[in-house]
Formats: structure tokens, C-alpha cells, sequence
């Protein structure tokens, strides 16, 4: 999506605080014993409140209202009756839409205390998302987004999982540019203009460097080798001033 008009700016904002106060309240939410069903029916109550779908379940019949990644499960995890622990690492993936605007924002969050190795990875996974919104804007390359979170992972001895990329989204949940890498990548000449309105997404990894399915599902999606990721994610515009995030929450 190109935003042309104020109106459809104020439109993606009030579903990006939508999502984005969904997120929140879910993580907010979570404590040990509870289903992976039982916080996504927070965010499925919550999204209802809001007159908000479900953009995985209304785009791609998801069995899910968000999704709900716990540990090994790095993307897509499918909300039942797994119960939380003290120590899990919880990514929470919410997506929608409102009155023809999509959102999607998602972020990773660590139940009670943990080992500081993970403490610290959440952290970095934040900065590496900040990072790369901060080469967001009208002319700059779209290469430049992973080019810089590719560095800064490298610097810090990371790896980043390389085949799940950032996406346009606005008037659908994936569309034009379908896929924006958030790892350095070299012949990529495409620059973002005026408007766009995109994700920015890295997952950030202690070992991992591909997204894999496993043999339960054809959703939940796991780290190639084995390690921890952490996702964070928000829905931004690019201006002439640099990004807009659109999902803050209120």
C-alpha cells in the first residue's frame, strides 16, 4: 500500500494501535499454567472489541486468532493446549484488519526470569528491529533495511533466520514489496518511495539461519539448527522524514 491521503494514514494507525494494545494486553496476560489457547482468546476478545479481524484467519484460515510461538516454535504457532512454564520464551504474532486497513506486529517475551544469554537476545532482537527502521524512508534502498541489521547481528556474534522476510502490507496482510529481507543481501536495486507501507521483522538468532516446518502441522515453523530466535515486528510507513510506526500501542 501507498498512503496518498491523511485519511487512509489515520486509517492504518487506528488498526496499528489496535493490534499493538492487543499484543500488550496478551503479554500482559501471560502466566505459568495457562494454554496457548487460553491467551489467544484475549487477543480474539480483544480484537472483537475493537470491530477488528483476524487477518491469518480471515487471509489464510489459520486455526488461530494470533499467533503464538513458544521456545523451539520460532513463527506461526498454532494456539492449544500447550500450558506456559516459567522460563518459556513466547513470541505473539497479531495481524488484522479494520475497515479495509491492515496491521501486523509481533514481539517476543520471556516468561519470568531466564538465563541473562536470553534476557540479552531479547534486547538485541528489539535494537536490531530499531535498527532497521531507521533505514526506512522516500529513495532509500530497500537492501539497506537488512544490510544494517546484518551488521549488527554480525558485530554482536548473531545469526538471522534468512527465509522469513519483512512484506508490504496495508490493504492486505502480505502484499507489494512480498518480500524485504531483513539479512544482507547484495543486487537488490528496489527503493522505497513516499507512502509505502511496510514491516520490518528480523528474527534474530543464537545459531539459527532457516525457518523449517516440523511434522505436527503445516503452520509452526522451527529454527534450522536448533537455537533461539526472537521476533520483533511493527508495520511503518516511509516518509520523507523517515518511518512512521503505525503500531504503537495507546
Amino acid at each position: 500500500m501507498t498512503i496518498t491521503h491523511h485519511d487512509e494514514l489515520e486509517g492504518l494507525k487506528r488498526i496499528g494501535r489496535i493490534v499493538a494494545n492487543t499484543l500488550h494486553s496478551m503479554a500482559a496476560a501471560m502466566e505459568p499454567g495457562m494454554t496457548t489457547r487460553e491467551l489467544d482468546r484475549i487477543g480474539h476478545e480483544l480484537l472483537e472489541r475493537e470491530g477488528a479481524v483476524s487477518a491469518p484467519q480471515a487471509t489464510y484460515d489459520f486455526p488461530g486468532t494470533t499467533c503464538i510461538s513458544v521456545n523451539e516454535e520460532i513463527a506461526h504457532g498454532i494456539p492449544g493446549e500447550r500450558r506456559l512454564v516459567a522460563g518459556d520464551l513466547v513470541n505473539i504474532d497479531v495481524s488484522a484488519s479494520r475497515s479495509g486497513y491492515f496491521a501486523d506486529t509481533g514481539a517476543s517475551f520471556c516468561l519470568g526470569s531466564v538465563q541473562p544469554p536470553l534476557d540479552q537476545l531479547c534486547r538485541d532482537g528489539k535494537r536490531a528491529m530499531e535498527i532497521g527502521i531507521a533505514q526506512v524512508g522516500h529513495n532509500k534502498p530497500l537492501a539497506g533495511i537488512g544490510n544494517a541489521i546484518g551488521a549488527f547481528a554480525a558485530k554482536r556474534g548473531y545469526t538471522l533466520i534468512r527465509n522469513l522476510a519483512s512484506h508490504g502490507v496495508g490493504r492486505a496482510l502480505h502484499e507489494a514489496p512480498e518480500e524485504v529481507p531483513t539479512w544482507p543481501t547484495r543486487g537488490d536495486k528496489r527503493r522505497m518511495h513516499n507512502g509505502l507501507v511496510l514491516t520490518v521483522e528480523p528474527f534474530l538468532s543464537r545459531g539459527g539461519r532457516w525457518a523449517t516446518s516440523g511434522a505436527e502441522d503445516d503452520w509452526t515453523l522451527y529454527s534450522e539448527p536448533a537455537a533461539p530466535v526472537v521476533q520483533y515486528e511493527h508495520t511503518v510507513v516511509a516518509t520523507r522524514r523517515g518511518a512512521i510506526v503505525v503500531t504503537l500501542p495507546s
